[in-house]
């Protein structure tokens, strides 16, 4: 149940994320802005609760991406992630320059070479499908 809901949560965001860039690159002027006065003070609070929990502890080590059996040295992958999206910028290198913020199934670490049956149903779909019967 819990693998169900953490797919629904995540394909709701991957949804979300999609609806807005679509909005940027479509939408008329007035929509853009609209758009950008509730979206921006939103996304730049999530941006700031992400990275308050990856903010390194006494030891220099992100707490978040921490294990017990493995340390984490800031800047963690998060920080670095944020850094070139919101900093850098165009400087850094994109792997998609159609939406390179999207994962590709290349940069997803996998055992498998063929995706499963249900990776490929629904546009953002990893939830088997129940056959009803």
């Amino acid at each position: 149940m819990d693998q169900i809901l953490g797919q629904v949560l995540r394909n709701a965001v991957w949804e979300r994320l999609d609806m807005l860039a679509d909005l940027a690159t479509r939408a008329d002027t007035d929509s853009l802005v609209s758009v950008a006065r509730s979206e921006l003070p939103r996304l730049t609070e999530g941006w700031r609760a992400m990275l308050s929990a990856h903010e390194p502890d006494e030891r220099g080590d992100c707490p978040t991406c921490s294990t017990r059996w493995h340390r984490c040295k800031a800047p963690c992958s998060v920080w670095q992630v944020a850094h070139e999206h919101l900093v850098a910028g165009g400087l850094a290198p994109q792997q998609n320059l159609n939406r390179p913020w999207r994962r590709t199934r290349s940069t997803v670490p996998s055992a498998r070479s063929k995706p499963t049956q249900s990776e490929t149903t629904g546009r953002h779909a990893l939830i088997p499908q129940v056959a009803t019967h």
